[in-house]
């Protein structure tokens, strides 16, 4: 932990009191948690930041979405607009949130809202759909899921277990006691039962959760309209790299694979792209005496690169989108599958 942040403890411990009273209330029955008599399933975590809460949302649609009628529903962080939304194939990044946009641009075919007021999102959306995946809503306690399913991520399973600002927790470590479900993501494939093991330990799941261990899938890029294209990223490309996600570590990971010639335009998560930075990126790109060279992004960046403003600019650029996608490890695919299923027949 950075010199810094130990100063900011004394602001943890009020900050984790504040949520330490407040979910105490909530366990309590003294504020109001609403349930559903329907399948409602939750994906969250307790850190701020990425831990693959969008992909595993992503694999929950397509285990469902052919046997139920389904629905997202998410805060929409970012959005220009405030309420209740439900999205149209139209909607843009700054109507609906970038997470929100890359659901409905994916899966084009079921309903994607948004809404800072979950309870009232259910209560709009239950009497026209079978279930009700809400993305992001772990600490959104007004309402009571039917089934929580929470993510750590592999590499920050070590940190230390303090709460904002100080660290990285939302609220506290005990939190989990909520969940489920608990995926520890963006694992190693390699990953060894010791490691493993040891991870387990670290975790201290309750006896009445299940634990299962993913890994990222990078899947074959996509020009910006979807068409998948060869990867044939070699030593001699230089990538430019555009990211405006929580963790980049991963891709930067699985891009030096391929290249070291790496130049990353890194910016904050869910960071609105502006002209100066599509310039700036174009500047760079055109500049550079490379013989081989694209620019790579990722799905949620590339629908903040789709507004009107940036969309010029951003056609005269060979931009490649790097889809992800989650694999289970232990063969674990079937046991969690099982587990939604069986959960969701219950109704």
């Amino acid at each position: 932990m950075k010199f810094l942040r130990w100063l900011l403890i004394p602001f943890s411990l009020i900050y984790g009191l504040i949520v330490g009273i407040r979910n105490w209330c909530y366990n309590r029955g003294i504020f109001k948690s609403t349930g559903f008599d329907m399948p409602v399933i939750v994906v969250g975590n307790l850190d701020v930041g990425g831990a693959g809460k969008s992909p595993m949302t992503e694999y929950l649609i397509r285990l469902l979405k052919d046997s139920y009628k389904i629905t997202t529903l998410s805060r929409g962080y970012g959005r220009t607009t405030k309420g209740f939304l439900l999205a149209s194939a139209e909607s843009k990044a700054s109507d609906i949130g970038d997470e929100p946009a890359q659901f409905k641009h994916k899966f084009p075919d079921i309903d994607v809202a948004v809404s800072e007021k979950r309870v009232d999102g259910v209560e709009q959306l239950k009497d026209n759909h079978d279930i009700i995946i809400l993305d992001d809503a772990y600490q959104h306690r007004a309402l009571e899921p039917g089934m929580s399913i929470l993510l750590f991520d592999y590499s920050r399973v070590n940190e230390p277990h303090f709460l904002l600002p100080a660290g990285n927790l939302r609220e506290s470590f005990a939190g989990r006691k909520r969940a489920d479900v608990i995926i520890i993501s963006k694992c190693p494939a390699s990953l060894t039962d010791l490691e493993q093991g040891r991870v387990i330990k670290r975790i201290k799941p309750y006896p009445h959760q299940s634990l299962f261990f993913t890994t990222i899938n990078y899947l074959p890029a996509q020009t910006m309209e979807g068409a998948t294209v060869t990867n044939d990223i070699d030593k001699q490309t230089t990538v430019f790299l555009l990211t405006g996600i929580a963790n980049p570590k991963p891709l930067l990971a699985y891009l030096k694979k391929q290249t070291e010639l790496l130049i990353h335009h890194n910016y904050p998560d869910h960071h609105r792209f502006s002209l100066k930075n599509i310039s700036k990126l174009a500047n760079d790109f055109w500049a550079c005496s490379s013989q081989k060279k694209v620019i790579i992004t990722t799905e949620k960046d590339a629908q903040r690169l789709g507004e009107q403003d940036l969309l010029p600019m951003v056609k005269k650029l060979p931009i490649l989108v790097l889809p992800i996608g989650i694999s289970f490890l232990n063969n674990g695919q079937q046991q969690f599958d099982e587990l939604i299923q069986t959960y969701v027949r219950q109704y």
